[in-house]
């Protein structure tokens, strides 16, 4: 993503996501169970029966600092839906069914790619859900997600695409990530990412890295920023809007020049209690990496050109790490 245009311009990715041909079929390094949620949650309805060998996943909720829970939540609330079912309950049909409780669209089934693979139970859960953008009238909201079927764990992050209605946003259309096959081979900084236990990858993420196409500048500032925090990423390549969302201009993430980050050291970024100090002083070494265009929930000075921190709302969830080359 470049600089957006200020603190009430939310911005960041319209369109597609990238050409590819992987998905939930990615495996996931963390597979014993399902990842830690944004909030305290609830049980989730479709979860597995307790005779399931899938593992028992909780229901994602907002948690506090959220710009407008409600918009994250509906996009949740639609990948959870098509992404997790009781054993006999798979098929579109079903999934049409699930999704037309929530109110919205059964025709989205249609678009959820690896969010619904061959598979007669699964569970889902979401790890994070981050801004694409949001607007007055419109959104983009990145649900990260593991998911596990019968002998295999995978999972996938979704660009989730929302227009404002009443009494709720409407989920208008889904676009899952497709990071592409894996590298025959990867260069050592992509396989030091793989294995430093400081860098947590979801799926599609760690995906990314293995199809062997993220600059090497990204790995290098992963690996050095792992040398002081341990982050959590939602999203480095695939699942992320192609344009900064409303504009035309290219974001950084689908060429592999960017990451972003929405946890360090175990803290939410959008929790208002993470203390500030510690993610400025993430954003400040994120830039001592060569990152150009760093955003994150506060507006930083003092940086080597005009545009090197940034700050709105679409930012106030996560971190944004970019780089020219």
């Amino acid at each position: 993503m470049r600089q957006p245009l200020g603190r009430r311009a939310l911005l960041l990715g319209t369109g597609g996501l990238l050409a590819g041909t992987t998905g939930c079929s990615a495996a996931s390094r963390t597979e014993a169970g399902p990842a830690t949620s944004v909030s305290p949650a609830t049980p989730v309805t479709a979860s597995p029966s307790p005779r399931s060998s899938l593992p028992a996943t909780t229901a994602w909720r907002p948690g506090r600092g959220e710009v407008d829970p409600t918009v994250k939540l509906r996009a949740v609330q639609v990948v959870e839906a098509i992404g997790s079912w009781p054993a006999g309950q798979g098929g579109a049909a079903a999934a049409k069914r699930r999704v037309a409780a929530l109110g919205a669209p059964p025709s989205l089934v249609d678009r959820a790619g690896p969010l619904r693979p061959d598979a007669d139970e699964a569970a889902l859960q979401v790890i994070d859900a981050q801004y694409g953008g949001i607007l007055a009238d419109s959104a983009s909201v990145m649900v990260v997600c593991r998911q596990w079927i019968p002998g295999h764990a995978g999972g996938t992050t979704v660009d989730v695409r929302l227009s404002r209605a009443r009494p709720r946003w409407e989920v208008t259309a889904l676009h899952p990530a497709r990071p592409g096959a894996a590298a025959a081979s990867l260069p050592m900084a992509a396989r030091k990412v793989l294995d430093e236990p400081r860098i947590g990858l979801p799926p599609a993420a760690e995906a990314d890295i293995r199809s062997g196409h993220i600059h090497p500048t990204v790995l290098r500032a992963l690996l050095g920023l792992a040398g002081t925090y341990r982050i959590d990423i939602s999203v480095i390549r695939s699942g992320h809007p192609l344009y900064v969302f409303g504009t035309d201009r290219p974001s950084d993430h689908p060429v592999g020049r960017a990451f972003d980050v929405w946890r360090i050291d175990g803290h939410l970024v959008v929790d208002p209690g993470t203390s500030r100090r510690l993610t400025e002083s993430f954003m400040r070494d994120a830039a001592a990496a060569g990152s150009y265009n760093v955003g994150g929930p506060f507006q930083l000075s003092g940086g080597a050109t005009a545009n090197q921190f940034f700050t709105d709302n679409t930012h106030h969830d996560h971190v944004h790490v970019g780089f020219a080359s």
